[in-house]
């Protein structure tokens, strides 16, 4: 089926989540099992993706990582950019480290960098699919940082945040973390506390993708069975839970749409 895209995400918001791993049938199988998503083939992200499907949307990306790439596997959240080479230089000049690109990738060019406490992330010029807009059973993301007032003016700086209106990003306090909202709609938070040189990776500082289940307990107990580890979150909700998929890469499963202190 035709994947739905956005000719011009809104510029610096979140607009898709990645993930890229060593055997793509198993991890397929994993996430058709924990989460419910179905799969089909897409040119938009590059040769050898998958995009994942939930209700009939397009909620992820997996794609199959070659061989040679010695890498972890990590969920990795991409950016909106108009010109992803111009936010390689501000990520730069900031003190933050670009590891991949910028280059071309499928439809369109991305590049992989990581913050000043080494938080990955991606930046995407081009079109997106269609999901930052839209609520329901979509991800939305949490930065576990050492310090979020310090991580707020790097991204602010970096992807021109605050820009209200309906084709900016807003940012608020809310509850001693920093909103991000998109057409009104909570699309990422960042929150302080992560141990920069703890061993645990859960609280070190990360992007963490949230995915919204019917029934968290029934999605971990799930991942368990297929391969994967789930943890209690250090989060603030009852019902989430941190797995760890068969590959090692780390995402939340939660009952609760929005963010933390947020609302839906």
């Amino acid at each position: 089926m035709p994947i739905t895209t956005e000719a011009r995400p809104v510029r610096g918001a979140p607009c898709w989540v990645n993930l890229l791993v060593r055997d793509l049938p198993a991890a397929q199988a994993f996430y058709a099992g924990v989460l419910g998503w179905k799969f089909d083939d897409s040119d938009l992200l590059g040769e050898g993706f998958s995009v994942a499907l939930a209700d009939g949307r397009p909620v992820a990306g997996i794609g199959a990582r070659s061989p040679f790439l010695a890498a972890p596997t990590v969920w990795t959240p991409y950016f909106a950019s108009a010109d992803v080479n111009g936010t390689a230089d501000r990520i730069r000049e900031r003190g933050a480290t670009v590891a991949v690109g910028p280059l071309a990738v499928g439809e369109g060019r991305a590049a992989i960098a990581s913050d000043r406490d080494g938080a990955v992330f991606g930046i995407w010029e081009g079109a997106a699919p269609l999901w930052s807009g839209v609520a329901g059973s979509l991800p939305w993301l949490e930065l576990w940082t050492r310090d979020a007032f310090e991580a707020a003016l790097f991204y602010g700086e970096v992807f021109s945040w605050p820009r209200p209106g309906p084709d900016g990003v807003d940012v608020a306090y809310e509850e001693e973390q920093i909103v991000a909202r998109v057409g009104g709609r909570p699309m990422a938070v960042l929150s302080g506390g992560a141990v920069g040189s703890a061993p645990d990776p859960r609280i070190r500082p990360r992007w963490i993708v949230h995915f919204q289940v019917d029934d968290a307990s029934r999605a971990a107990a799930q991942a368990d069975r297929a391969g994967g580890k789930t943890f209690p979150s250090p989060g603030v909700r009852s019902s989430e839970y941190v797995v760890r998929d068969p590959e090692g890469a780390l995402f939340t499963v939660a009952e609760e749409a929005g963010v933390s202190g947020t609302g839906t």
